[in-house]
């Protein structure tokens, strides 16, 4: 009798863990959430889009890797983010949170996904060197550029949440 008792736990704990997995799967669509908005960006729709490339030190193996993505801010102007030259006053205590597929999370204000604030760019990236991200970053890694140390390169990236500070 206990035998099947833990069978059936361990079916459950099994169904628990594939569920999670497809529920945050890498090859998962990009979410994008502002004040009031929702949106989902396909895997193609952001290949369509602007695209610029990103060149940084990889904080591991310091080696030059050249990146290449859609801009964050071009991509939370979908949610409602005001565009690059408004971003003053109130919106320069907005933030957003970036959220890998293993819900690791990282934080950055707006101003720092803004060209004119910030020196380096911040991308959602899909290519890599020229390649398709591998399967332990992507298919999208958020990229900051001028970060000294990747702590806020989100692997696996699955949501970008525009947020108000009260």
């Amino acid at each position: 009798m206990a035998r099947f008792h833990h069978s059936g736990t361990l079916a459950a704990i099994a169904l628990g863990v594939a569920s999670l997995c497809s529920a945050q799967s890498p090859s998962a669509p990009l979410q994008l959430g502002g004040p009031g908005q929702q949106t989902t960006l396909s895997l193609d729709a952001l290949k369509g889009m602007h695209h610029v490339s990103v060149t940084a030190t990889n904080g591991h193996t310091h080696a030059q890797e050249t990146f290449a993505g859609v801009p964050v801010i071009e991509l939370l102007e979908k949610v409602g983010a005001p565009e690059p030259s408004a971003v003053k006053g109130k919106a320069l205590s907005d933030y957003i949170v970036a959220t890998g597929s293993d819900n690791y999370h990282a934080v950055l204000s707006l101003a720092e996904v803004e060209p004119g604030f910030h020196p380096g760019d911040v991308i959602v990236a899909d290519s890599l060197d020229g390649k398709p991200l591998d399967t332990k970053q992507g298919p999208l890694q958020l990229v900051v550029q001028q970060d000294e140390r990747p702590a806020r390169w989100v692997h696996n990236l699955v949501k970008l949440e525009l947020k108000q500070a009260e």
